[in-house]
């Protein structure tokens, strides 16, 4: 193609990794740690942006499809926004994290977070960087254009066309429309973990990982900084060693992370809030779509009312690769009936018993609940209004689709 370059050779499989009332800002930042101990920083960081208008600090990239939103209020979007969160292993000279170097870039963690257009849900889906894709062409930010092909390994994507790469595959994966994407690296959500003072994480068996040296003993610990990331990443630690086991362990961490920041009101604090967007900013790179303060405050403006059952976390249900027994693919019949959920626009929960690998529920006696948030019963009772007669329905996911809400209290099984 005329101005592009192909690349002369193939790229092989990356192997890396051994390794109801509050605030407006306060459950987007819940969902947005959701999304990968806070890979939707960008909801964390709304007030402090909108403040500052700091966003000249961000690197932004161009999707592509902008003008499907252009000059259109999230909340006014047609079936419910979707939002591509990214976690990379990029490393900058500087990067507190030497471990599991490789060379390129790859989508160490990659989320679809789906917001109702009634805002009553928001979906938070994480896809398996083992899981083996079709990827359509894409044109890297260096102008190199990479044609489509089948059978590639879905964590390397970004190495492949950059971000919006990444989106337009989970667009040809899952039939939805992504017009916002954000990107986060590992030294970001070490800084927002430390900004935020640590997340009690429940642990229900040892995890012992060497390559990290993660080391954790049944009980609740606290966990911030470089162990946070660790506990994030650790595969090797945590149920079979596979990369769906450390999926669910994620969802343990991401519900506690949102669970607290709901119960204490951590994002009332202003000074707080500067410290998530400085921690941010110099980490992280915005779609052209969202990289606006006016654009941030309608996300944040459109969660405010989500509580903790209101948000799901789910796992991208897939089978193993019959041509790769270390490689998943997606498993086709749950995987459309996710897709057409979503779509739809549905309203859905996943079951009782759908943890996933590496995570159980929490014995209630083993620690105490977060703190509820301030009320009076009298008071919320006579405020509250009645529930509208028309509510949507909520249906439940097949027993095959793992994942959990953030209301449920879940701890990690290790591999001791």
């Amino acid at each position: 193609m005329p101005g592009r370059t192909t690349p002369t050779s193939p790229r092989g499989i990356a192997r890396h990794g051994r390794l109801r009332r509050r605030g407006p800002v306060r459950p987007l930042l819940a969902l947005v740690a959701g999304g990968l101990a806070v890979v939707l920083v960008s909801g964390a960081s709304v007030a402090a942006i909108a403040v500052r208008s700091a966003t000249s600090e961000v690197s932004t990239v161009v999707l592509g499809n902008e003008d499907t939103v252009q000059d259109v209020r999230i909340s006014e979007i047609t079936g419910g926004a979707n939002i591509l969160l990214v976690g990379t292993d990029v490393r900058a000279a500087d990067s507190q994290i030497d471990a599991g170097t490789t060379d390129g870039a790859r989508n160490d963690v990659t989320i679809l977070v789906h917001l109702s257009e009634d805002h009553s849900q928001m979906s938070a889906v994480s896809f398996p960087r083992d899981m083996i894709v079709s990827v359509p062409d894409c044109t890297g930010p260096d102008g190199t254009y990479y044609p489509a092909e089948t059978r590639v390994q879905f964590n390397t994507t970004l190495d492949r066309g950059g971000l919006s790469c990444t989106v337009s595959t989970v667009e040809s994966i899952t039939g939805l429309a992504i017009p916002y994407a954000s990107a986060i690296t590992f030294d970001g959500v070490i800084e927002m973990s430390n900004a935020l003072g640590g997340v009690d994480v429940c642990v229900a068996q040892q995890i012992t990982d060497t390559d990290s040296g993660l080391d954790l003993s049944p009980g609740t610990h606290s966990l911030q900084g470089v162990d946070a990331l660790a506990f994030l990443r650790t595969r090797h630690g945590v149920g079979d060693g596979s990369d769906l086991a450390r999926i669910s362990s994620q969802q343990v961490f991401l519900s506690a992370m949102m669970r607290q920041i709901l119960s204490v009101g951590t994002l009332s604090n202003p000074a707080t809030l500067y410290k998530l967007a400085s921690a941010a900013l110099s980490n992280m790179e915005l779609s052209s779509t969202l990289n606006s303060p006016d654009t941030l405050v309608q996300l944040a403006y459109a969660a405010r009312d989500l509580s903790p059952a209101e948000i799901v976390f789910v796992q991208y249900p897939v089978v193993d690769d019959p041509y790769d027994s270390n490689r998943v693919v997606a498993s086709e019949a749950d995987a459309a009936t996710l897709n057409a959920a979503l779509a739809a626009d549905t309203k859905f929960t996943v079951g009782d018993e759908s943890n996933g690998r590496a995570s159980v529920a929490q014995d209630p006696s083993a620690a105490p609940s977060a703190p509820a948030s301030p009320s009076t019963p009298a008071a919320d009772a006579e405020a509250a209004p009645a529930a509208p007669a028309t509510e949507a329905p909520v249906s439940t996911l097949p027993s095959t689709i793992s994942g959990q809400t953030a209301a449920e209290e879940t701890c990690s099984l290790g591999n001791g």
